[in-house]
Parts: structure tokens; C-alpha cells; sequence
């Protein structure tokens, strides 16, 4: 209302709208897919109390690792450039969550600070890359890549829509990482270290191990979701490969409560809001802000709800007060 729109329509356009089309389906499927992955990936260290924050430098870590596979082998037509591919894209991914993983366990330093510091390394190098060495001498002067071969690339499910392969690896990540969280002795093992870590550690569990285990596995997830993204979606590397997926996987892994079905319905939900944004700006002009703005929202009364449930608000009294 504030900037003389159609409150009603707005939401219509930002949460029904995409829901209503099998174009806009498939594009929510696609920008849930890394979101669903890194937040899945994130959802283990946060339930151990090991912070990642910076999924985001992992994920365009995984993209450079695995991208620049097919960037060298461009006329390949091997079947094996694509499983290489994101294999290189996993290790990516988990080299740059070991620098904090290192930090944290050998010198006590803040893995916040260290693995968010990364996101502006990794960004940087991606610049570098797609501007100097790994420019496309028939690009035209743009920044980017040749594109990926074929066989460096997901297939697509769908004639004339984005949907991918990639998709259906990541649907298949949730219900991997219940199994193991709920069913095994290293998900129960991250549960105890985060709910009581000094009783994890009186019974034998290594802090060390654990900060490794959820680092390298929150890493790798997200390398896997940038090399997915660079070889379904966008078929080559630009400078900017992420419109921030790792920063809002964040909001998705805590909408979800760190359940990796519950991100699962998150990574959908904030989908939602990214394709149901960008119809909003183009029908009612809405700016890209808002998006953001909208994620926020639910966040905080994600969080409000939690207050209020765990606290309860108990206004003074007389005989409180003489207490």
C-alpha cells in the first residue's frame, strides 16, 4: 500500500501465481534445488552448533572446480566429463569449508568469521577466472566462459522449460539425509554434541571429528549445488553464478528445522517467493527488494513463534514487586 499497489494482487502474484502455470512450476522446482541442497548440507553443522555462514563462497567453489572441467575440456564428448564434473564440484566445495574446519579445530578460531571472510575469496577468484584466463575468446568481450559441451551439461526433462536432472539428484538428498540423521550413530552423535556438548564430549565424542565431519558435509553440499547449477542451469561461468543462495539456504535450513524434510518444504516455499518476485516486478513493478524483504518476514515470525512458545511474558505485580 505504502507504494500505491494492490496489496491482494501482490501477494496473488508473489505466492499463488507461480503455482498456477507448468513454466512456473518447473522454475520453482530449478531455484529450489540449491536451496534444498545447501540448506540441507547446513542443517547439519547447525544442529552440532557448528556456524557455516559461508555456504555461499562453498557453493561458487564447487561451480569453479567443477565448471572449469568442462572450460578445459570443452570439445569433450566423454560420458564420463559430467559424473567427473560434479564430483570436482563436491571437493570444491569441501576444500573451502576445510579452512575453517582447520582454523576452528587447531587454533580456536571463529568459523562465522572465517568461512563468511571465504565468500568474498571465492567470489573474487570467480572474477578473476571468467574475466582473464577462462574467458570466452568468442564472447564478445563479455565476462564468462565457453559454454559447457554436452556432455558437460544435465539433460533436460522438459521440452522448453529449465528442469533438469540436477533436480532429481536433489530430491533425493532430503530423505538420504533423514536416514542418516534419525537412523544412524553419526546423526545421533550430532544431535547429543549440539544439544549437550560437554556430555558428547565425558562419553567420547570428538569435537574435533565433528566440526570436521558437519564443515566438510555442509561444503560438500553446497559444491554440489554450484557445479549443478553452472552444468543444468545456466550451461556456463559468470561472474554472478549465485543470486545468493547461500545466504537465503540459511533462512531456508532454519524455516525447515534443520529436519531435511522440513527444508525441503522451505527450499520450495522461498522458491516460491523468488519466481513470484520477479513476476511481481514486471507486472506491478514491484522492486527486487521486496523479495528479501518478504523472506525476512517469515523468518522473523519463525522466530517470534519460537520465542513465544519457549517463553511466556509475565507483567510485574504488587506482590511481585515486594518480592
Amino acid at each position: 500500500m505504502a507504494m500505491g499497489k494492490d496489496p491482494g494482487a501482490a501477494l496473488y502474484l508473489y505466492f499463488v501465481e507461480p503455482l498456477t502455470t507448468g513454466s512456473g512450476l518447473s522454475e520453482v522446482a530449478v531455484k529450489a534445488g540449491p536451496l534444498v541442497l545447501i540448506g540441507i548440507g547446513l542443517s547439519f553443522g547447525f544442529r552440532a552448533g557448528v556456524w557455516n555462514i559461508g555456504a555461499e563462497g562453498q557453493y561458487i567453489a564447487g561451480a569453479i572446480a567443477g565448471g572449469g572441467l568442462a572450460v578445459y575440456w570443452h570439445q569433450s564428448e566423454s560420458a564420463l566429463l559430467l559424473p567427473a564434473m560434479l564430483l570436482l564440484g563436491t571437493i570444491g566445495g569441501m576444500t573451502c569449508a576445510a579452512i575453517p574446519a582447520l582454523l576452528k579445530t587447531r587454533f580456536n578460531a571463529n568459523e562465522i568469521l572465517v568461512s563468511l571472510m571465504l565468500v568474498y575469496v571465492a567470489e573474487l577468484l570467480l572474477v578473476h577466472l571468467v574475466q582473464g584466463p577462462w574467458r570466452n575468446p568468442q564472447g564478445w568481450g563479455f565476462p564468462g566462459t565457453r559454454m559447457f559441451p554436452d556432455a558437460g551439461t544435465l539433460p533436460l526433462l522438459l521440452r522448453g522449460q529449465r528442469l533438469h536432472l540436477g533436480s532429481v539428484i536433489v530430491l533425493a538428498a532430503p530423505f538420504i539425509a533423514w536416514f542418516v540423521l534419525a537412523r544412524t550413530r553419526f546423526g545421533f552423535r550430532i544431535k547429543v554434541f549440539g544439544q549437550a556438548p560437554l556430555a558428547a564430549r565425558h562419553s567420547g565424542v570428538s569435537s574435533g571429528r565433528i566440526v570436521w565431519q558437519t564443515l566438510l558435509i555442509g561444503g560438500g553440499l553446497a559444491g554440489l549445488a554450484g557445479v549443478i547449477e553452472a552444468a543444468g542451469t545456466i550451461g556456463q561461468l559468470m561472474p554472478k553464478i549465485s543470486p545468493g543462495y547461500g545466504f537465503t539456504a540459511i533462512i531456508v535450513a532454519f524455516l525447515g528445522r534443520l529436519h531435511p524434510l522440513g527444508v525441503l518444504l522451505a527450499g520450495i516455499a522461498i522458491a516460491v517467493t523468488y519466481i513470484g518476485g520477479e513476476g511481481a516486478q514486471i507486472s506491478a513493478g514491484l522492486p527486487k527488494a521486496v523479495t528479501g524483504l518478504f523472506q525476512g518476514i517469515i523468518l522473523f515470525y519463525l522466530l517470534a513463534f519460537d520465542l513465544f512458545t519457549r517463553y511466556r511474558i509475565v507483567l510485574p505485580t504488587r506482590d511481585t514487586i515486594q518480592e
